[in-house]
């Protein structure tokens, strides 16, 4: 079967519901938080993420199932003087791993990052999450290993 990509029109219901469903999905996985979203967030999050001018968002389909999502945010690299692309999440439906789902959602993201001028893409990834493949395969590498991600939450 195969694959089809879409930037996310965050104006069609549609694709803002399978949006949600597969960030959901994703949250509840052991690489994510392992719990579903609260329900106040699936109801605000695409409506949310909607109202961010620097988001960007892609699904992937097999036939008519949505399978994959990358949310991602433009940025700003003051070391390079240009915009770069943080994929902040990237996840596929259990069940549609391994099939070529996520090098197709990076691809669109890496066509657009390039349309738009990009210097690079960035992306975080657990240390004990087995997709770190992919994104080597795509040519990312950790070019910070000294570097930690720390976080105050809110």
């Amino acid at each position: 079967m195969a694959v089809q990509v879409v930037r996310v029109d965050f104006g069609n219901q549609r694709q803002r519901e399978d949006l949600v469903l597969l960030l959901d999905l994703y949250a509840q996985d052991e690489m994510g938080r392992g719990a579903p979203l609260a329900t106040e967030v699936r109801a605000q999050l695409a409506a949310r993420l909607a109202e961010i001018p620097h988001c960007r968002a892609w699904l992937a389909y097999e036939d008519d199932t949505p399978v994959g999502v990358i949310v991602a945010f433009l940025a700003f690299s003051t070391f390079r003087a240009r915009p770069l692309l943080n994929l902040h999440d990237v996840a596929v439906r259990p069940g549609y791993r391994g099939r070529g789902i996520g090098q197709a959602l990076l691809a669109a993201a890496e066509a657009d990052a390039r349309e738009l001028g990009c210097c690079k893409i960035t992306l975080e990834v657990r240390v004990d999450n087995v997709a770190q493949r992919l994104y080597q395969r795509a040519g990312f590498r950790n070019d910070a290993p000294q570097h930690e991600f720390w976080a105050k939450v809110l």
